[in-house]
């Protein structure tokens, strides 16, 4: 364990805890990451502690620090092994590292990395028709963010507000 890092860990917490309630709670965050950096190798705290001070505090990740997959197994920092049950909340429940996806993401990045939706591209009307054949819908709006979906919710309603209602 990075004697270090707990230590700066610790002292951080116990500054911040007198100050108000916020920082009381920054402070028990803080404690408990001291206290799961205590098994660590100094690898694994080396990148949690940059993380810690660098990142937002968003989330609270378990402390594994993980390096590299393939197929449905994950290694850390320090090459223990671990079965991916979580696949990146279904993100990769192909695997990692499959070697379809890599050979195709590297065909396609060899022609065309990405095309804005300002202009038109040679293969996003195939795409198209065959989800809309495929799943019997009228049209599809490919995203890959939620803001997409609430921007295209909002148009939708926009939309049958002004031909079913007649909104002006």
């Amino acid at each position: 364990m990075n004697v270090a890092l707990r230590t700066t860990l610790k002292s951080t917490a116990a500054v911040t805890a007198g100050r108000t309630v916020a920082k009381a709670a920054t402070a028990r965050f803080m404690a408990t990451v001291a206290e799961e950096a205590e098994g660590l190798s100094d690898a694994a705290a080396y990148c949690i502690g940059l993380e810690d001070k660098h990142g937002a505090h968003d989330y609270h990740p378990l402390p594994v620090v993980l390096k590299e997959g393939k197929g449905t197994r994950l290694f850390d920092v320090d090459g223990k092994e671990y079965f991916d049950f979580l696949s990146a909340y279904s993100a990769v429940n192909q695997g990692h590292y499959h070697p379809k996806i890599i050979g195709a993401l590297v065909e396609q990045a060899q022609k065309l990395t990405l095309a804005s939706r300002a202009f038109h591209n040679d293969s996003l009307g195939e795409y198209a028709e065959f989800v809309t054949s495929y799943f019997g819908y009228d049209r599809v709006l490919p995203m890959n963010t939620g803001v997409e979906g609430g921007e295209t919710a909002i148009k939708l309603a926009r939309r049958w507000g002004y031909d079913v209602k007649g909104i002006p």
